[in-house]
């Protein structure tokens, strides 16, 4: 269930908006300043914050810049001024819509929905462009650039990362020795290619009971077998 926090000085507004909020499935925390909503909102998570921008003590303004600072969360500010100024001071603050008062409690719900539907896309994406492979005990994070075996994380060198990540990246396809060399050390290597053999007998020793995966082709070269 998604969970909205309404922030508003008016009792009114607030009750309006639950029973629409709770209607359309949501569950519904309410913040009858802007205070109380930091102090919530460092307890709990929301999906989306709904925020009035005039409140006595702390304004919506300086109330979202507060939740921003340790809280990604969006926000749809309520105001009943529709000045460009405000709209735009809002915007650059990190708000995600901006709507007037009075307003349609239907039309709120549908923008809410807009608001979290786009941030789930954008969480996905964000996870998406997190690569990372995992075989049993064996946990390789592209973009973190960090390897773990069993939960415990392993320190590589910079060019046994390399070795590994290409190597799994490109899991159980033979690859010839001159062709690791080539991709990892680079077209200008010229090393003695047992520095290959090396670099493969320490990512061994540090993978533990996973250098089963590294398959030694007698002649060729190695393959991540996964």
């Amino acid at each position: 269930m998604k969970k909205i926090l309404v922030v508003d000085d008016e009792e009114k507004i607030r009750a309006i908006i639950r029973k629409y909020g709770e209607f359309e499935g949501y569950q519904i925390v309410e913040a009858r300043d802007g205070m109380e909503a930091v102090r919530i909102c460092r307890e709990q998570d929301f999906d989306v914050i709904i925020l009035d921008v005039m409140m006595p003590e702390l304004d919506g303004f300086s109330t979202c810049k507060e939740i921003k600072k340790t809280k990604n969360i969006p926000v749809i500010m309520l105001s009943a001024r529709g000045e460009e100024y405000d709209k735009i001071h809002g915007f650059e603050l990190g708000i995600d819509d901006y709507v007037v008062k009075p307003f349609s409690p239907k039309e709120l719900m549908m923008r809410v929905k807009v608001v979290i539907d786009r941030n789930s896309v954008k969480d996905k994406q964000k996870l998406a462009e997190h690569e990372i492979f995992q075989a049993e005990g064996l946990c390789v994070d592209f973009t973190g650039r960090t390897v773990s075996v069993d939960g415990k994380r392993v320190e590589l060198s910079p060019k046994e990362y390399d070795l590994l990540f290409y190597m799994v990246r490109n899991r159980n396809i033979a690859l010839e020795r001159e062709r690791l060399i080539t991709e990892v050390w680079g077209y200008d290597y010229y090393g003695d290619d047992r520095t290959l053999d090396t670099h493969i007998k320490l990512l061994r020793s540090s993978l533990g009971e996973y250098r089963k995966f590294l398959v030694t082709l007698r002649g060729v070269g190695y393959r991540f077998e996964a």
